[in-house]
């Protein structure tokens, strides 16, 4: 059964480049790089193919920006988390990791997405360029954010914790968000900060229930 295509509306152009993101994203989601045509992109987002050209140099470009969304889009949950917790270290610290291992975050089609993308990273640059501009800017908020803990460190300590810490939410997410039937409710959630705060050497297990959407958490 094919999708329905999208009925063709006057929008603004940050709607048209959302819209063309949007339809990149689930083809991609669907069959790989390879099922984003500009046609059926196109086609999905109910323009002409030419119009595309109007918003995007490319496809490689509209590509780059639908995985750069996708990327972003992870890093920005975790950081508006923060904005609704108190001022604790600990507490804005659990409340960016519990953002990033629940839903919207949380969620199969957005890792089978990034898989979709995964194996043409190594061939193309600017591909690898988005990743790795991605990666480090979650990376880098993280170990901000355990550079304000009450400890005392050593020289690169937080750099090497961030990058534990990190790898360590990405199985979660990959496993949490595929397997969902494998884990309790909330278990991800509590899995997740347990084990950052045994790599931490602080409690973050604690700060959950201060989190403003502790209840969400644990559905």
């Amino acid at each position: 059964m094919q999708p329905a295509r999208r009925l063709y509306r006057r929008e603004s152009e940050e709607n048209r480049r959302s819209a063309l993101i949007a339809a990149t994203q689930e083809l991609v989601a669907e069959g790989g790089p390879e099922a984003a045509t500009v046609r059926a992109i196109a086609e999905r987002a109910g323009v002409t193919p030419g119009l595309i050209r109007h918003y995007f140099t490319s496809k490689d470009e509209l590509n780059r920006a639908a995985y750069r969304t996708l990327m972003d889009g992870m890093t920005a949950k975790g950081a508006d988390a923060i904005e609704g917790v108190g001022a604790s270290p600990e507490e804005r610290l659990a409340a960016f990791i519990a953002a990033s291992l629940r839903p919207p975050v949380l969620d199969a089609g957005a890792v089978v997405l990034w898989a979709g993308y995964m194996h043409k990273v190594r061939s193309d640059a600017d591909l690898l360029a988005v990743h790795e501009a991605g990666y480090l800017a979650y990376r880098d908020t993280l170990q901000r954010l355990i550079e304000t803990l009450p400890r005392d460190t050593s020289p690169g300590q937080t750099r090497r914790e961030a990058v534990a810490c990190n790898a360590l939410i990405d199985g979660l997410w990959v496993e949490g968000s595929l397997l969902p039937a494998a884990f309790a409710p909330g278990e991800v959630v509590t899995i997740g900060l347990g084990s950052i705060g045994a790599i931490l050497g602080i409690d973050l297990l604690a700060q959950s229930a201060k989190l403003p959407d502790f209840g969400r958490t644990q559905t």
